[in-house]
């Protein structure tokens, strides 16, 4: 999206920099990820950067009012609610897809956000490869708000481990091994020193919860780090586990789970930005608008965009069995703007936010980005393309 830089890192680009690159990251906690990495970082213009910011600030302003619970209490269902909840989420993501206006201008485009963590780790792992095999502009960086390297990964351990004993705090997923994503927990343990544990090893003794170490000590679990997604959790009828998460506990989340549904799909009908497309929840739907085909339809919650219908139709709507859980998104139409050696790649931008302890507003520090040469982001709509895949962008 810089002309000079993209036309200089194409260039010199050559399959030999680029195994030697995915090499390194294979061995940097001796895990090859699942997915796709990209060929190319992402190089994010001045111009753009201040919209993702003033887009992230706008987004932020709805998440910050003092209302904010009353307006998304009816995300939680009551018996699924965890007690003790934070007063504000810990991590934020938001999505972007980059368009482009008439006028030619880079313009960000919010497909969704979450009250959840990403990859803060492995991002940072990512961006100082690219570094290592590539021509990065030292000018340039991936992280935000003033963090270098050393400051970053200091915040995470100060809002992840806090003042415990980092034995006593937990990374807690669902089957953390078999996740596509494990990388990311990999590097979370190497700078950490946390235990990273599967739901079904954590118990329940009265109010406190447990788990077992390498020896088969007893540990006494003060804080978890929470990277289950709640709402698959709910539905793995199949884990045995000796803890609940709707049971009162004695521990602090780090990324408390109802936030998982607060800050989802369905914040976004309450949305009103230049930043945003219209949406609206199903069942509030005054009327259908004329132009269904201009518009996308997803169920408030799902898993890498399973369930999300994009060519619809009025019947479409007609055989939805529970509307309340669908809402209408005005289609965000993803211009290729990234030159690869081929066709031109799509971008989505994911900007990570932390929300320090003591603060009134939350922080961008990080970023993701996803290239796609398909109809939306993700493997199945990229299948033996290159140049696609998971990256990070650099900003000017």
């Amino acid at each position: 999206m810089i002309p000079d830089i993209r036309h200089a890192y194409n260039a010199a680009f050559t399959d030999d920099k680029y195994k030697a690159f995915l090499d390194y990251i294979g061995k940097e906690y001796n895990h090859v990820p699942y997915f796709r990495i990209a060929e190319t970082p992402v190089f994010i213009p001045k111009a753009l950067k201040e919209h993702l910011f003033r887009a992230c600030d706008e987004i932020c302003d709805v998440i910050c009012r003092p209302d904010y619970k009353a307006m998304t209490e009816n995300s939680l269902q009551k018996k699924y609610a965890v007690p003790n909840e934070t007063e504000h989420p810990k991590f934020m993501v938001m999505d972007f897809g980059v368009t482009r206006k008439e006028n030619g201008e880079l313009w960000p485009m919010l497909i969704e956000a979450q009250g959840f963590p990403s990859l803060y780790y492995y991002q940072h792992l990512a961006a100082k490869a690219y570094r290592k095999f590539f021509d990065i502009p030292s000018d340039m960086d991936h992280l935000c708000d003033g963090l270098n390297e050393e400051s970053y990964l200091e915040l995470l351990r100060r809002e992840i481990v806090g003042d415990e004993d980092p034995k006593q705090v937990i990374l807690l997923e669902i089957e953390p091994w078999k996740q596509n994503t494990q990388i990311d927990f990999h590097a979370t343990r190497h700078h950490l020193g946390i235990h990273v544990a599967c739901v079904s090893e954590v118990y329940q003794r009265d109010n406190k919860v447990y788990y077992k170490d390498e020896h088969g000590k007893e540990i006494h679990v003060k804080r978890i780090y929470n990277r289950v997604i709640y709402d698959e959790f709910i539905h793995r009828k199949d884990l045995k586990t000796g803890f609940k998460f709707t049971r009162e506990c004695d521990v602090h989340w780090v990324g408390h789970p109802n936030w998982f549904f607060r800050i989802s799909k369905f914040m976004l009908p309450f949305i009103t930005s230049q930043y945003a497309p219209r949406t609206w929840f199903l069942n509030q739907m005054d009327e259908i608008p004329p132009d269904l085909d201009q518009f996308v339809l997803k169920p408030l919650y799902s898993f890498s965009g399973t369930g999300v219908k994009l060519h619809i139709a009025k019947h479409d709507l007609d055989h939805v069995t529970d509307p309340g859980q669908y809402i209408l998104q005005e289609r965000v139409n993803y211009h290729p703007v990234i030159q690869t050696l081929d066709e031109p790649a799509k971008v989505e931008l994911r900007m990570l936010m932390i929300w320090e302890e003591g603060t009134a507003r939350p922080r961008i520090v990080n970023n993701l980005a996803r290239l796609s040469k398909g109809e939306m982001i993700g493997v199945k709509y990229n299948k033996d393309k290159t140049w696609v895949g998971g990256s990070v962008g650099y900003f000017e």
